[in-house]
């Protein structure tokens, strides 16, 4: 079993700490100050795969940009590394009926334009994503706000139609960073100038190239040492870590567990694993023959051996999933049975289905190696059941928009459940209301599993969730509308020369406590 340099919870809090006291121990031991190791170069330079879509956090819901948007942008709760709510642009907050939550906003707050942060504010953001003309790809975060009330300069009541249990979930998402009122005065509906209250702010975009964001020398909390974070678009994964390694870069979130050695054995880099929320999976497209029949599907799902992915590709970095829900989330239930591997059983029910000579198809995948050697894995499993699998390669922007759709049959992606609450894991990917960009890419619709959705986020007492979520969960794995693949953990290559680096198990890179030494 590898050893991650860095791992998520309390334990790994504790051998941090332990680490730190002996390393503090030889740094005055040998008379050295800390502010000595600290380089004259505070410009931190990430490697990423791929380019943000959008800068503003009521836009695309994909991950590129929401790791740069969480640098600018703050919102009114936030969950920790340990997934404990914490207070963010709101001090406190408290329910004051079934339907209405109270917020006390932190005072001495100012955007980076000079605006001040105020509930007029947190009016403006929560009543522009909340409404159902703007089609956010984040709306299904906030549909169920019906007013956003000022009750004075910093306590804000945000209304819901009913009494809505992760409330506090989603206004932690990444869809609820507040920007400048002004900002969005200017650009209503439009892409907004990117405007927030954190650390950093921004300060160009070149698409397909980079992201610079530079330290807000006006932030209300305590100041980052790091001067400029450079988010550079680099496709290679091996071009990443040669970066890292020579010191042109310093961080790289990494695809390819077959690297991972390369980290470990360098004398410039060190691994990073972290625990995840989030689920790899292939899924069909529910309204396309063959895989209009759930007896195709769960064929399918039977044919595919995961544990050969994640022993083979994974190389161990991952955990078999049974359903939609990371065993991290609320309402995961580790008692829910999966679909077995069992390609005899698979050609049995594609025979039933009236396919006992297979048939053509196609998978896409985006331009990540990882998800191309597991397309690959799918080609060979399902070639020994008949099913003739071509393999097609998108750009990330265009594999995003022709699955939005509808135009694939099957594709691999990943959904992180950022909120750590069931409905996040289920209501966009599996709700009818959410076909296409929102999240439910597979076109999946059962009216039973919508109602139990809605009945889920009604639901006031945990227990009773608990249990609308156990049914849920049963009917995705027995309707197979994704083949649920594996929960990943995040891999990360670190220079050497990084200090403070956290990383979330929403898979945000938390930059604030970096700095880099000499």
């Amino acid at each position: 079993m590898r050893t991650a340099l860095y791992a998520s919870g309390r334990v790994a809090v504790a051998v941090f700490v332990a680490a730190m006291m002996v390393a503090g121990m030889s740094a005055f031991a040998a008379g050295e100050a800390e502010e000595e190791a600290v380089a004259p170069d505070q410009d931190l330079v990430v490697a990423l795969l791929s380019d943000a879509v959008s800068l503003d956090p009521h836009g695309s819901n994909d991950s590129p940009s929401s790791n740069v948007r969480t640098q600018i942008y703050e919102t009114l709760v936030y969950y920790d590394e340990d997934m404990v709510l914490q207070p963010g642009l709101a001090v406190d907050w408290e329910a004051v009926g079934d339907t209405t939550w109270r917020f006390h906003l932190r005072e001495g707050v100012t955007f980076h334009d000079g605006e001040p942060f105020t509930a007029e504010a947190v009016q403006a953001n929560l009543e522009r994503v909340s409404d159902e003309e703007f089609g956010s790809e984040r709306y299904f975060l906030y549909d169920m706000i019906t007013e956003v009330n000022v009750v004075d300069e910093h306590t804000v009541d945000v209304v819901t139609e009913y009494p809505f249990a992760p409330l506090l979930s989603h206004l932690a998402h990444d869809g609820g960073g507040m920007i400048s009122p002004a900002a969005i005065d200017e650009a209503g509906f439009d892409e907004v100038e990117p405007i927030g209250t954190g650390p950093f702010q921004f300060d160009y975009w070149e698409p397909g190239d980079e992201v610079v964001v530079v330290r807000n020398d006006d932030y209300w909390g305590e100041p980052v040492a790091l001067d400029s974070v450079t988010f550079r678009v680099v496709p290679e994964e091996s071009t990443r870590l040669a970066l890292v390694e020579g010191g042109d870069a310093h961080i790289a979130p990494i695809e390819q567990p077959a690297n991972m050695a390369r980290i470990e054995g360098s004398a410039n880099m060190e691994l990073g694993l972290y625990d995840s929320l989030s689920l790899d999976y292939i899924s069909f497209n529910a309204l396309k023959e063959p895989f209009d029949d759930v007896r195709v599907r769960r064929a399918i799902s039977m044919a595919i051996d995961r544990e050969t992915i994640i022993d083979g590709i994974l190389e161990g970095a991952g955990t078999r999933a049974t359903g939609p829900m990371s065993p991290m989330v609320f309402g995961y239930d580790e008692d829910v049975d999966d679909i077995p591997y069992d390609p005899g059983a698979a050609e049995d029910l594609l025979a039933e289905a009236g396919y006992e000579d297979g048939f053509e198809t196609t998978i896409w995948t985006n331009d990540n190696v990882r998800r191309m050697e597991i397309a690959e894995i799918v080609q060979n499993d399902l070639a020994e059941i008949g099913v003739d699998v071509e393999i097609e390669v998108l750009e990330w922007g265009a594999y995003l928009d022709q699955t939005a759709e509808g135009e694939h049959e099957m594709f691999i992606l990943g959904w992180v459940t950022v909120t750590g609450d069931a409905d996040y894991a289920t209501y966009a990917l599996f709700h009818s209301d959410n076909h296409g960009a929102v999240g439910n890419r597979s076109f999946y619709t059962n009216e039973e599993v919508d109602e139990l959705l809605d009945a889920g986020r009604r639901e006031a007492d945990p227990e009773a969730r608990l249990g609308i979520y156990r049914q849920v969960q049963e009917m995705l794995v027995e309707d197979a509308p994704m083949v649920y693949l594996y929960h990943p953990q995040w891999m990360v290559a670190i220079g050497n020369n990084v200090e403070g680096y956290r990383h979330h198990p929403d898979n945000m890179m938390l930059l604030d406590e970096v700095r880099l030494t000499q």
